[in-house]
């Protein structure tokens, strides 16, 4: 699979997430079978491009190939200076979010917001296109359906988009208006696949090798996107690659082997926030791995009053060691997406 010149490993994409989707975690997916990975949104705001989020989000040292990021707004100058900002930092490829449903995007009018405003959407689309062109960086679109049930305009919005050098669409199998409640739909995800040339993205409720198959088979997409169901095992995308290749399941990953690659994204994550803040927002992911294991929720409140990077990897390593005494390979932890939405 390509988009525009660039080629892909594979048709698995880890979706953009705020808060998710740093250089780190994108880094881990990326080893662990994903063959693409958006980074979390940056702004098209010139303001903020100096503060530390900014600049954490546009930090792609060492990241491997292709660099795709993901930026917002709503004024179609700005979102092409944002372009042009991203390439200069390394970006290949530059998506446009008009998939969040966030409120507090959504209530400056940008991500999901945009699909209300047909005209300013392809406005944005064309700037930030024409903006890329001369780099020879393809330009992509993440949406929802619609707006809302009785605004689904996704089609009509990707077929502009194609015409003004979109190279890719990814939809999201829901309203604006859903947020992520409810079950994604992948009649509309087929229905803009049947309307383009360029490839098209399948996304929402993706949890298992076997849910990214039929969503595969009903849309047509040309790939899936998984977001939620990465989050504490971000090996899913090498279950989901060996699932496609041949029917067939991988066993659950050894605890020890689970531990590495636990520490592995920690220490990265480290380098990339420090010790004060990376501790902090290390919690989310450790949360994560342990949920859905015995007794993950009772480790989860203790290490989350651990405040250094060294009480934190110990307790980490101790947890999973002791877990390996009793379990050579994980339990299963299959845990529905809304009541991962729910205790993320």
């Amino acid at each position: 699979m390509k988009i525009g010149h660039i080629e892909l490993a594979n048709r698995l994409f880890v979706a953009p997430m705020a808060g998710v989707t740093d250089r780190p975690f994108r880094q881990l997916c990326k080893r662990l079978g994903a063959g693409y990975a958006v980074s979390e949104m940056i702004t098209s705001r010139k303001e903020l491009w100096n503060t530390l989020k900014t600049s954490r989000r546009a930090n792609h040292e060492g990241e491997v190939n292709p660099i795709a990021v993901q930026i917002a707004g709503t004024d179609a100058h700005m979102m092409a200076e944002a372009a042009a900002y991203n390439i200069d930092r390394g970006a290949q490829i530059i998506d446009i979010n008009m998939g969040c449903p966030a409120k507090k995007v959504c209530n400056k009018w940008a991500g999901s917001a945009l699909m209300q405003d047909e005209p300013l959407a392809l406005d944005i689309i064309e700037a930030v296109v024409a903006a890329c062109a001369p780099h020879n960086v393809p330009v992509t679109l993440k949406m929802r359906t619609g707006w809302c049930h009785a605004e689904r305009n996704a089609v009509r919005i990707a077929r502009a988009a194609e015409s003004a050098g979109v190279a890719m669409v990814a939809v999201h199998g829901r309203t604006r208006e859903q947020g992520y409640k409810g079950e994604a739909e992948y009649d509309t995800v087929a229905a803009v696949k049947a309307a383009l040339t360029v490839p098209v993205v399948a996304n929402g409720d993706i949890t298992s090798p076997e849910k990214a198959h039929e969503v595969m088979r009903v849309s047509g997409a040309d790939a899936v996107m998984i977001g939620r169901a990465a989050q504490g095992r971000p090996w899913i995308f090498r279950e989901v690659a060996h699932y496609l290749e041949t029917g067939q399941h991988l066993p659950e990953p050894e605890v020890l082997q689970a531990k590495a690659w636990l520490l592995e994204h920690l220490h990265d994550h480290y380098g990339l926030y420090g010790e004060h803040a990376g501790v902090r927002s290390a919690r989310k992911h450790i949360g994560w791995a342990v949920r859905a294991l015995p007794g993950g929720e009772a480790f989860r409140a203790e290490m989350n009053l651990l405040e250094t990077v060294d009480t934190q990897v110990r307790a980490v390593t101790d947890w999973f060691d002791q877990l390996a005494d009793t379990h050579h390979f994980l339990p299963s932890t299959l845990v529905e997406v809304d009541q991962i939405a729910e205790r993320a």
